[in-house]
């Protein structure tokens, strides 16, 4: 098994829309993933609590059953859409996939 943790910081504003709404909008694009992705096996998406210091602004931990199940979740064109929208409105992107 893989799990896949992505982090980001926002933009305060991208796009016309305020880093609260960017995040709500990218947290449900994220999430009608879940039934047309068969590979994600499991996702997670957290907002920062704002307690702590050098923190990002959102996550996302997903779990997929290999590296390949992984890769064409990333391939996918409907997380590709989502990704392509990330990447306008984010200033910082960090990633860790590990075995369990």
């Amino acid at each position: 098994m893989i799990k896949h943790v992505v982090m980001w910081k926002f933009h305060d504003q991208a796009e016309g829309k305020s880093r609260e709404e960017n995040m709500a909008f990218i947290r449900a694009k994220l999430t009608a993933l879940k039934p047309v992705i068969s590979q994600l096996l499991s996702m997670e998406i957290g907002r920062d609590t704002g307690v702590g210091r050098d923190t990002y602004d959102m996550v996302l931990i997903t779990t997929f059953e290999n590296t390949d199940a992984l890769e064409a979740y990333q391939q996918h064109p409907e997380h590709k859409k989502v990704s392509e929208y990330v990447a306008k409105v984010r200033k910082a992107r960090a990633c860790v996939d590990f075995h369990i």
